[in-house]
C-alpha cells in the first residue's frame, strides 16, 4: 500500500510541474517571436546589410574574428566554431583579452564579427580603435545601430529589439537565441557562396558520428600487403606468421587465380592442435 502511495503525484507537485511547463511555453514562445521579429528584418534592411556582411568576409585574404563578452562571447564562441567547420576560417577573440596582448592575433587581413547586444560593452572598445586604425573590415551585431560599435563598424548588422524571455527583461534568452540564430544563418549562406560540399565538411570533421558518416571505404580498408594473405598449399607455419604479422587474427588463403578459397583464424589453429599441425597444408 505504501508503495502504491509514494508513485502517486500528490496535487501540489502537479500544480508546480504545470507551472514549470508553463514557464517554458512562455520562455519558447518569447524566443519563437524574437526570431520571427529576426526573419521579419531580413527582408528589409537588415537583409541588405547581411549581404555587404557576407561579401565583406567572402573576399577577405584572412580569418573570420569573431568576439564579444559574457553571453554574447558565449555564443560567439559557438559562431567561431561553426565558421571554421565549415570553410570559412575563423577563431573566438575574448574582448578583454583583445586588449591585453591577444589584438596580435588580428592582421589586416581579417574581419571581425563584434557581438554586443547594447554596442557599448567598455572592453570592447580598444578593439573598435585598433579595428579603426588598421583599417580591419568591422562587422557590428547589436540592437543599437547608433551605438559606440555601430557607429564604428563597416556594416551593422541590427538585430530587432525583443523582450528577454526572462519575467525581469533581464537574463539574455531571446537576445542571445537571436544573436546564435543570425550567426548560424551567416554561416550557412557563406557556405552556400563557397560552394562548401559534404566531402569538404567531412576533411574539416573527420571524427565523430558525423566524420564517420562521410568516410569513404578507401579511408577505413585495408588492401595489398596489408592484407593477411597465403596462397593454397602454404604450410600452416606460414600461415600463423602471416596472420600473427599483419594483427587481423586470421590469414585468408587465395587459389591460383587469387580468389578467396578459404580462412584461418587463430580459433581454428586452437581448435585443431595436433603434433604435426605447424607442417600441414593449409
Amino acid at each position: 500500500m505504501a508503495s502504491s502511495t509514494s508513485r502517486t503525484a500528490t496535487p501540489s507537485a502537479t500544480r508546480a510541474a504545470s507551472k514549470a511547463v508553463e514557464s517554458a511555453l512562455r520562455t519558447l514562445d518569447a524566443e519563437a517571436s524574437g526570431i520571427t521579429a529576426l526573419a521579419n528584418a531580413l527582408q528589409s534592411d537588415l537583409g541588405n546589410a547581411f549581404d555587404a556582411a557576407v561579401d565583406l568576409v567572402r573576399n577577405a585574404k584572412g580569418r573570420l574574428i569573431v568576439t564579444g563578452l559574457g553571453k554574447s562571447g558565449h555564443i560567439g564562441k559557438k559562431m567561431a566554431a561553426s565558421f571554421a567547420s565549415t570553410g570559412t576560417p575563423s577563431f573566438f577573440v575574448h574582448a578583454a583579452e583583445a586588449s591585453h596582448g591577444d589584438l596580435g592575433m588580428i592582421t589586416t587581413d581579417d574581419v571581425i564579427l563584434a557581438l554586443s547586444w547594447s554596442g557599448e560593452t567598455a572592453e570592447m572598445k580598444n578593439l573598435i580603435t585598433y579595428s579603426r586604425r588598421f583599417r580591419i573590415g568591422l562587422i557590428a551585431m547589436t540592437s543599437e545601430a547608433n551605438s559606440t560599435l555601430g557607429a564604428a563598424a563597416d556594416v551593422v548588422l541590427t538585430l530587432p529589439k525583443a523582450r528577454e524571455a526572462c519575467p525581469h527583461n533581464l537574463a539574455p534568452t531571446t537576445s542571445s537565441v537571436m544573436q546564435l540564430a543570425l550567426g548560424d544563418a551567416l554561416m550557412v549562406a557563406l557556405l552556400e557562396s563557397r560552394g562548401f560540399t559534404a566531402l569538404d565538411f567531412g576533411t574539416l570533421h573527420p571524427s565523430g558520428k558525423l566524420g564517420a558518416m562521410l568516410k569513404f571505404v578507401r579511408d577505413l580498408m585495408h588492401k595489398e600487403t596489408e592484407l593477411p594473405i597465403k596462397p593454397l598449399g602454404t604450410k600452416m607455419s606460414d600461415a600463423l606468421v602471416e596472420m600473427t604479422s599483419k594483427g587481423f587474427g586470421c590469414v585468408g588463403i587465395v587459389d591460383a587465380r587469387g580468389e578467396i578459397a578459404g580462412i584461418v583464424t587463430d580459433g581454428d589453429r586452437r581448435r585443431h592442435v595436433r603434433p604435426d599441425l605447424m607442417t600441414a597444408s593449409v
